[in-house]
């Protein structure tokens, strides 16, 4: 393997939260894997979480000085500072360590990047975290082709299944109360005209309709490259890649992997709405009472500050009908043999892990992209149930027992899994030797060593 001084090194540049960091750090690897040098870019706050064992991978820290404490645009304005600010001496280190320097993956919400980098004489790709059907809706949005839905209404674009209300992107939904947002995701359309590539964490097998669109209005720009999961999980031909290599919350304990081995094969329900949701007091208390009801063992994964919204009297006895924790490894949660359903909040990052890994969900989308991915679970790949939430935009227990029960216990249950069982299979394809996102992979490494 070579070292640093690589005929070919890119810059990488994620946006800084930890859904967005760990795909470009594994877009990082498998660009190592064939021999691109890396330097990845990311505030001090962020770099010291990111390990990585190839020695074509560096990180290169920004000092970040006082972060904003919110909203999207003073976050933005900060990071675009520090960037443009160091981008230079950054080229220069890595130029003058005997690198070529050709190309700049950045995040796509930031699509700034690209004229940066344009101006100082490289290439762009824009790395989307999000799935090509929720940049296609964003896509018709900025273009003024989607109008603004009404309840009832069905939505018809090009390529995608018929979307209800409730299937759009929350922002997409209802633009009125999240106007700086939806401006704000929007403007990552920038990236079509800006960029010189579009990546994307998919595989053509999963979302081959609207790739196929996109590539049409969009030539020689869109590329699929995942899905971006550690290789020991998938193909297992990157080596010593076995995790993300990131970490911005530290476990207490690794209790979980052990109660689930002691558990029956497909038993356990494993629950987990991601590392930002925030359900309410009240739908805490429906989720924690379903689980109950269900009678399927569980595995729920409760952040520390999330945790006051449980019960007072939830699991009291211990009776081991299920765990509550703060953290856990999800790729080896999803991958135990114990695990039978997933009830997830359909991030994309999760979405591709429970397909890559075959098991099947219960969606429970909470805002942005993630009502879209759970049309597409539930509608289109068919490895899933989503929950009705009520009148009042609460999920009731009995909702939620009615989903578990049909998932792990019902008819239905034996064709999800099955149907996510053949995910998994074109998942590894993709990624494994000569299937469509190593191809894509090989491809763009070779236009980026031009």
């Amino acid at each position: 393997m070579a070292e640093m001084s690589t005929l070919s090194h890119v810059l990488v540049i994620p946006y800084p939260i930890h859904g967005h960091i760990t795909p470009m750090v594994q877009l990082s690897k498998r660009l190592a894997s064939r021999g691109v040098g890396v330097t990845v870019i990311t505030p001090t706050s962020t770099s010291a979480c990111i390990q990585v064992s190839s020695s074509l991978i560096r990180i290169e820290s920004i000092p970040d000085g006082v972060k904003p404490d919110s909203g999207f645009d003073a976050i933005s304005d900060w990071l675009k500072d520090l960037v443009s600010n160091n981008l230079a001496e950054i080229m220069s280190k890595v130029t003058g360590s005997g690198c070529v320097l050709t190309t700049v993956v950045y995040d796509s919400i930031m699509p700034w990047v690209a004229d940066l980098v344009h101006q100082l004489g490289l290439r762009a790709a824009a790395f989307n975290s999000q799935s090509c059907a929720v940049f296609a809706v964003y896509h018709h949005t900025d273009q003024e082709n989607l109008t603004s839905p009404t309840e009832g209404s069905i939505v018809s674009l090009p390529s995608m299944p018929p979307l209800g209300l409730n299937d759009l992107p929350s922002f997409v939904r209802n633009k009125s109360s999240y106007s700086s947002l939806l401006r704000f995701v929007l403007s990552r359309n920038l990236n079509t005209q800006k960029a010189d590539w579009l990546l994307f964490n998919t595989f053509d097998e999963l979302e081959k309709e609207v790739l196929e669109w996109m590539a049409s209005q969009f030539p020689l720009k869109v590329i699929a490259i995942g899905p971006l999961l550690p290789s020991m999980y998938l193909d297992k031909r990157v080596r010593d890649d076995d995790n993300y290599g990131l970490s911005l919350f530290k476990p207490n304990n690794n209790d979980c992997m052990e109660w689930l081995d002691s558990q029956e094969t497909g038993s356990v329900v494993y629950v987990s709405f991601g590392s930002l949701a925030n359900l309410k007091d009240e739908q805490m208390c429906e989720v924690a009472q379903g689980l109950i009801q269900s009678k399927c063992k569980f595995l729920w994964v409760v952040r520390s500050s999330e945790q006051s919204k449980l019960p007072s009297n939830f699991l009291p006895d211990k009776s081991g009908a299920g765990i509550i924790t703060n953290w856990c490894p999800q790729l080896d949660v999803l991958s135990h043999r114990a695990v039978g359903c997933f009830v997830t909040h359909c991030g994309w990052n999760s979405t591709l892990e429970a397909l890559s890994l075959g098991v099947p969900v219960v969606a429970m989308p909470q805002w942005t992209d993630q009502p879209t991915n759970a049309k597409y679970l539930v509608d289109v790949w068919d490895v899933g149930i989503r929950v009705m939430a009520s009148e009042n935009g609460m999920v009731t227990r009995e909702e939620v027992e009615r989903c578990l029960v049909e998932v792990m216990k019902g008819e239905r249950g034996v064709m999800l899994k099955e149907n996510a069982a053949k995910w998994k299979q074109l998942a590894k394809e993709a990624v494994d030797e000569g299937g469509s996102s190593d191809k894509n992979i090989k491809e763009f490494v070779s236009a980026i060593s031009m």
